[in-house]
């Protein structure tokens, strides 16, 4: 396929691409400011570990249950409305969370946050992907790096206000309000209108989008999505398994407490690094090669961690496992959202359903093998999804764009 020519974007484009950005950043911002806290949450309830992971359980859980409703939402209020105002039910969680009298109450803010979360974030990208038609090239992958930037704020904030002995309801307040003042605050600058109106049509007979949610799901756009939904699962994959299991595993081969922790920093540093610079790869090379290249790192990185475990070589490994993976999730929301004969939403819903069943399924799965065999056998999976991605990338579109 040719290459697609940019189009130079208004002011209207313009303001509406900061403003996704901003609702990107406070939706990473609101939620990591509760991490830090998990401890004085775990203590003040006198919870055991297992009480205290069975409600933080809770949120992807309530996410499956609630995510494909983020189609039929969006078609009935619009992308803009659903990830704008949507944040105000996110921050009522997390402060909810921090009244929270005993383990049944936590679990059930727990399970507010995760629910109203995977519609918001279905919201965000449906949105963020009609700024990206407007401007006719990839930027994406710079709404998801503005995302990581808010965690790691959100991460700084909750862990100052534990330092200074912040009450937990004052410091998760004041959070989520600043968060929710921002993203409704940023609301006049998104698009107007329905999703569904700026989207291209192919042929000038073809029908417009339709506008009921799961009409056009016939088999071979279920079997298209369903291999978009196994090219986001093996990026969560790839992320969820540095996050729970990198540290362990470096322990495992004598790293001390500090430096055990480096593997899950360089593989989220460098996939910051990949998704700021991701949008101009996808825009010279096109999803599929970029895909295909990442999964080849992720495979060639673990594989060879894996195959001659060291410390160095580990960190580097998951490094690399993180640019690998940068693009990857864009790519398949991406390519949802493109599928012709559906409901503005319906495409970006599924897959985003898909991705969140890894995340639930994977930690589980690698335990499990862990404990039958080793964390070095179980950790196999990594390198394993970046052979996936080499096979089943050809799904992904071939156009470039140019200037």
């Amino acid at each position: 396929m040719g290459a697609v020519v940019a189009v130079e974007a208004g002011r209207t484009e313009r303001r509406a691409r900061a403003a996704v950005a901003l609702v990107f950043l406070t939706n990473g911002l609101v939620y990591a400011n509760l991490l830090p806290r998990f401890p004085q949450i775990k203590a003040d309830l006198g919870l055991s570990n297992t009480q205290l992971g069975l409600a933080v359980a809770a949120m992807p859980f309530a996410a499956l249950l609630a995510g494909l409703t983020a189609g039929p939402l969006i078609a009935r209020f619009t992308s803009a409305k659903v990830a704008s105002f949507g944040m105000a039910v996110i921050a009522l969680g997390v402060v909810l969370v921090g009244f929270a009298p005993s383990w049944a109450l936590f679990a059930t803010a727990m399970l507010l946050v995760g629910a109203s979360d995977a519609v918001v974030d279905v919201a965000q990208n449906a949105h963020g992907l009609r700024v990206q038609r407007r401007y006719g090239r990839s930027i994406l992958n710079g709404f998801h790096a503005l995302w990581s930037v808010g965690a790691v704020a959100g991460g700084l904030m909750g862990s100052a206000a534990a330092g200074i002995g912040l009450a937990l309801p004052v410091h998760l307040g004041l959070s989520s309000l600043l968060s929710v003042v921002i993203a409704v605050a940023v609301y006049p600058s998104l698009l107007r209108g329905a999703d569904g109106d700026d989207r291209p049509v192919p042929d000038a007979a073809d029908a417009a989008p339709p506008r009921r949610p799961w009409t056009g799901l016939g088999p071979r756009t279920v079997a298209l999505l369903a291999v978009f939904g196994l090219v986001a699962i093996s990026g969560t994959l790839v992320e969820d398994s540095g996050a729970t299991w990198a540290a362990v595993y470096l322990q495992g081969l004598e790293a001390g407490a500090a430096v055990a922790g480096l593997g899950f920093v360089a593989l989220q540093g460098c996939q910051f690094v990949g998704r700021l610079i991701g949008d101009r790869m996808v825009d010279r090379f096109g999803q599929r090669a970029v895909a295909r290249a990442g999964g080849g790192l992720v495979l060639a990185g673990t594989g060879l961690a894996l195959a001659f475990p060291t410390v160095p070589g580990t960190v580097a490994g998951f490094g690399l496992a993180g640019f690998g993976v940068a693009t990857l999730v864009p790519a398949a929301m991406t390519a949802a959202d493109h599928l012709p004969g559906l409901a503005p939403g319906t495409g970006l819903t599924i897959v985003t359903w898909l991705m969140r069943v890894g995340f639930l399924v994977s930690p589980p799965v690698v335990g499990l093998v862990a404990d039958a065999t080793s964390l070095r056998a179980g950790l196999l999976v990594v390198p394993l999804a970046g052979l996936v991605v080499v096979v089943v990338a050809g799904v992904l579109s071939t156009r470039r764009t140019r200037a």
